[in-house]
C-alpha cells in the first residue's frame, strides 16, 4: 500500500486459525503500516509463537485488557466472539474489521468490498463487516458490468473448498481422502459427511420455509447491500466440493439490456482485483489450483447463455482463494483503504 507518515498499532483476534494466520501474513506482505502487530486467541494458545513475515510473534489471550492500545483490530474468531468483544474494542479506539457473519446484516454497519463499494466507509462507522466469501467471490468480477449495465438476475451455484471452514476441515479432508486411497473407514467428524470423493450441499442450516441454507441466504442478502439494490433477483445453490483451498462458482446473470461476451471482456480486462482465464483452445479455464495463494480472482467460460434469446444473459465461472479475497486479504484491503482515507 502507498506509505504513510503514521503507524498504526494492529491487533488480529483469531490470530490460530486459518484466516487470522493469512491477515498475519498479508499484514507483512503488503506492509501495513503497523507500529506494532499482536497476534490474539483462545488462553489455551497464550504463549505460543506464530509467524509474523521473518519474525516470531508471541500469542496472548483474548481478554478484555487485550482491546487496550488498538487502533486496528482484525477479527476471525467466529461470532459469537465478535459479538462478545468487538465493543469493547470499539470503546478502546479501535476499528474493528469482522470476518464472521455476526454484523453483516445491521443496517448501520458497512459491508464492504474495496473493489465495490469504499464509499460505504466513514470515520464515524467503527466496526465494518467483511462479507461472506462466496459473495465476495461471485460480486467481485461482476460489479463492472453491473455498472454498464445493470445486473437484474443472478444464478449461483457454488463449489466450496474446505479451507470454507477453517484449518480442522482442510485436515480433515486430507485425513479423509488418505484413508479412502488406503481402503481404511474414516469417520467424519467436522462435516456431517463423508468428504473424500465426494460432494453434498453445503453444511450450513437449511430454512425449512424456504428450502434454502444459510450460506444461500448470505449470498442473497449481502449482493443486495453491497450494490445497494434491494430489487436484485438472486438464487444460490452451495455444495462442498473436495477441494482443500479455493472456492469456484459458476455464475449465470441477466443484464437491463443485451450484453456480449466481447463487452463483457473488455469491461474486465481492467477490473482490479479480476484476472481472466479463458483460453478455448486450450481448454484453459479458472480452476482452484491456479486461484489458490494470490489475490486475483479468475473468471473464465465467458459465454453468451443460449437460453436467452433475448442477448442478455451471460454465463461465466470463477475462482478465488476463499481464505485471501475471500476472507483475510479483503478485510486487510478495508484497514488500508481506511488508512489511505485517513478515517482512522
Amino acid at each position: 500500500m502507498p506509505k504513510t507518515a503514521k503507524e498504526y498499532r494492529v491487533a488480529v483476534v483469531g490470530a490460530t486459525g486459518a484466516v487470522g494466520r493469512e491477515m498475519l501474513r498479508m499484514l507483512w506482505e503488503r506492509k501495513f503500516p503497523a507500529a506494532s502487530v499482536r497476534a490474539l486467541a483462545s488462553a489455551r494458545s497464550a504463549g505460543q509463537s506464530i509467524p509474523y513475515g521473518p519474525t516470531q510473534l508471541t500469542i496472548e489471550a483474548l481478554t478484555a485488557d487485550a482491546a487496550k492500545g488498538v487502533d486496528i483490530a482484525l477479527f476471525s474468531a467466529g461470532g459469537a466472539i465478535s459479538k462478545e468483544f468487538a465493543a469493547t474494542f470499539i470503546k478502546e479506539g479501535a476499528v474493528v474489521v469482522d470476518n464472521s457473519s455476526a454484523f453483516r446484516k445491521e443496517p448501520e454497519v458497512p459491508l464492504v468490498i474495496p473493489e465495490v463499494n469504499p464509499d460505504a466507509l466513514s470515520a464515524t462507522k467503527r466496526l465494518v463487516a467483511n462479507p461472506n466469501c462466496s459473495t465476495i467471490i461471485a460480486i467481485t468480477p461482476l460489479w463492472p458490468i453491473h455498472k454498464k449495465n445493470r445486473i437484474r438476475r443472478l444464478i449461483a451455484s457454488t463449489y466450496q473448498a474446505a479451507s470454507g471452514a477453517g484449518a480442522a476441515a482442510m485436515e480433515e479432508l486430507m485425513l479423509a481422502t488418505k484413508a479412502s486411497v488406503e481402503g481404511r473407514e474414516f469417520k467424519p467428524s467436522i462435516f456431517p459427511h463423508p468428504y473424500a470423493f465426494n460432494l453434498f450441499s453445503h453444511n450450513s442450516k437449511v430454512d425449512p420455509v424456504t428450502g434454502y441454507n444459510q450460506e444461500e441466504t448470505k449470498m442473497v442478502e449481502e449482493t443486495r447491500k453491497i450494490y445497494d439494490d434491494p430489487d436484485i433477483r438472486i438464487s444460490a445453490t452451495c455444495v462442498r466440493v473436495p477441494v482443500p483451498r479455493a472456492h469456484s462458482e459458476a455464475l449465470n446473470f441477466e443484464c437491463e439490456r443485451p450484453i456480449t461476451p466481447a463487452e463483457v471482456r473488455a469491461i474486465l480486462k481492467t477490473a482490479p482485483g479480476v484476472k481472466i482465464v479463458d483460453d478455448m483452445e486450450k481448454n484453459y479455464f479458472p480452476m482452484p489450483k491456479d486461484a489458490s495463494g494470490q489475490g486475483d480472482i479468475l473468471i473464465g467460460r465467458i459465454r453468451q447463455d443460449t437460453s436467452d434469446p433475448s442477448g442478455k444473459s451471460i454465463a461465466v465461472f470463477v475462482a478465488g482463494d476463499q481464505l485471501l479475497k475471500g476472507a483475510a486479504l479483503n478485510a486487510v484491503q478495508i484497514a488500508e483503504l481506511m488508512v489511505a482515507k485517513d478515517l482512522i
